[in-house]
């Protein structure tokens, strides 16, 4: 016996209902289950923040939460942002600030900054780096990123409320 039981998550607001094991973390389950690979893993202790997602709004570490948990719950990932061709200003100004890196905390960080700007629209420096002391680059460079998240917030009040 597998112990399987299918649970269903509003990913990137679509219904998604899937088989999973009671003790798959929510990152596999978005990666493995659903074919959602830009949520990625890192540290696999919640340390470095590139397995960041919305979860009903809040962000969570989808490594330290088991799917099973998010059953009926609403997730966002880094998917959720903008396609290829039409970025949402918050790539957009990670692209034109050079703030990606080598790309691989970049979804956690776009999912902690979304947060921050769905919740404080015209965020200062300060608040800009506190709130994503929770994720780590290790190619260093956050000053790109700070002023990325600072131009994506003038870029998203010009626009209204477009992509929030």
């Amino acid at each position: 016996m597998s112990g399987e039981q299918p649970i269903t998550v509003t990913v990137n607001g679509e219904p998604r209902t899937a088989p999973t094991e009671p003790r798959m973390l929510l990152a596999d389950f978005l990666r493995h289950e659903l074919g959602l690979t830009g949520t990625h893993v890192g540290c696999e202790q919640g340390v470095c923040g590139a397995c960041t997602v919305l979860v009903d709004g809040e962000l969570v570490r989808s490594c330290l939460l088991f799917a099973v948990q998010a059953d009926g719950a609403a997730v966002e990932t880094v998917e959720s942002l903008g396609t290829r061709e039409a970025l949402h200003p918050i790539q957009e100004a990670f692209r034109e600030h050079h703030a990606l890196q080598c790309g691989f905390c970049t979804p956690g960080f776009l999912m902690a900054a979304k947060a921050l700007l769905d919740a404080e629209p015209d965020p200062t420096e300060a608040e800009i780096r506190d709130h994503l002391r929770g994720n780590i680059c290790r190619c260093t460079g956050y000053t790109g990123i700070v002023a990325a998240v600072r131009a994506a917030a003038q870029q998203l009040a010009q626009e209204g409320d477009r992509g929030r």
